[in-house]
């Protein structure tokens, strides 16, 4: 079985897409793939030609003439070929604005016998700002999105499957649990979005050296407001993830929140679970903070003490850390259970067999020996959790 993917890593650089990247390297990882990565000049033609098909649209509602008329102003060399037939076409995206990267790749319908697409970010309010790219998504057989609010309406306006995939994690990678078991240096760590009065608290703990307290100190560039969001690009997805692996293994307690928290202007009042979960959990850590008030969220994170909730703004969040520090066996539950749970539910691994059960198409022989791996490691996880004196 072979996997054809489509990826804008080259172009789409910012931090919050690495994750999404993770799961594009892990497909190629785990299954007989080839991966069609469009490079920031391909991309700048495919803009154009976006900006043509949208004017088009709205000129013409009919999507077969939009359709056909724009696909004359995308320059013959940023076109992609699929040569010889395969079994699944899996492009992935960061949201809907790059769908029309689609365009370019030329046979992808024709040669691949299924085709699924995955969407990290559908806000329900963008839904009507981009009808005119989501139409582009009627020649797949099944839609994932990383959000579930938008399921229903996209749907609809698709007229395919569509469901609730929320994003993954490389659980082994982030799994601070093996032979050598990193000591947890920093004491609390706070990255990305972040509340001022709760980073006020936090830095008045780490001024008087009672915490090793890591927090972000870029300023953001080009972001209409800076002020609630920390964004940056980086070179690499791959090592960045690495990095945030190896921060967390060694972070106590990690402050975590429901998406777009202090932006419900953007959100639209839905309330969504970010990738900061999956990555605190799957690294042992404590997490703290705002989780969404949702069912979904209950399916995903219900285990006791998944979060402990604190709200966003939490001038106590010292209290809060020192009552936890106070009880060390709930402490180290609370590690393994968040692990364990990462680990059996959250791997990229499950993400790609929820594909794989829409289309009935059998796991990979590494993806089964990616399942024995966690398996064992959970175990490993579970006698750690028994007394020692068991065995004396």
């Amino acid at each position: 079985m072979h996997t054809v993917g489509l990826s804008l890593r080259k172009v789409s650089s910012l931090v919050g897409y690495s994750s999404l990247y993770e799961y594009e390297d892990f497909i190629q990882d785990v299954s007989v793939s080839s991966l069609v990565e469009i490079d920031p000049q391909d991309y700048q033609a495919i803009e154009n030609s976006r900006r043509v098909y949208k004017a088009l649209r709205q000129l013409d509602r009919s999507r077969i003439t939009g359709n056909f008329l724009s696909r004359k102003f995308i320059p013959k060399d940023p076109k992609f070929q699929i040569i010889g037939d395969s079994t699944l076409f899996l492009p992935t995206f960061n949201n809907p604005y790059e769908l029309f990267s689609l365009q370019a790749v030329e046979g992808w319908r024709d040669r691949c016998r299924y085709a699924v697409c995955y969407i990290n970010e559908v806000w329900e309010s963008d839904l009507k700002k981009c009808t005119y790219l989501l139409e582009l998504l009627r020649d797949f057989d099944y839609i994932f999105i990383g959000l579930h609010h938008g399921v229903e309406s996209l749907s609809k306006l698709v007229g395919k499957p569509c469901a609730y995939l929320p994003i993954g994690i490389d659980a082994l990678k982030f799994c601070a649990y093996t032979s050598n078991e990193p000591f947890r240096s920093i004491n609390v760590c706070n990255i990305g979005r972040r509340s001022d009065i709760t980073h006020r608290a936090l830095m008045g703990l780490a001024i008087q050296n009672h915490i090793f307290y890591y927090y972000d100190t870029i300023a953001s560039q080009n972001v209409t407001n800076a002020a609630k969001q920390i964004t940056f690009s980086v070179k690499s997805p791959k090592q960045h993830r690495l990095l945030l692996a190896n921060l967390l293994k060694r972070s106590r307690y990690f402050i975590v929140n429901r998406a777009f928290v202090n932006d419900p202007s953007r959100t639209g009042g839905q309330s969504e679970i970010p990738s900061r979960f999956f990555e605190g959990a799957a690294a042992g850590t404590v997490m703290i903070g705002e989780p969404p008030n949702t069912q979904i969220f209950q399916e995903y994170f219900g285990w006791d003490d998944a979060i402990i909730q604190v709200p966003f703004d939490a001038p106590h969040i010292g209290e809060v850390i020192l009552e936890l520090e106070a009880q060390p066996e709930r402490v180290a539950a609370i590690r393994r259970t968040n692990t364990i749970n990462a680990l059996l539910k959250h791997d990229w691994l499950h993400r790609l067999q929820v594909v794989y059960d829409a289309l009935d198409l059998p796991a990979s022989e590494k993806m089964q020996e990616r399942a024995k791996q966690i398996s064992n490691l959970v175990d490993h996880i579970h006698q750690l959790a028994v007394p020692s004196s068991i065995y004396v």
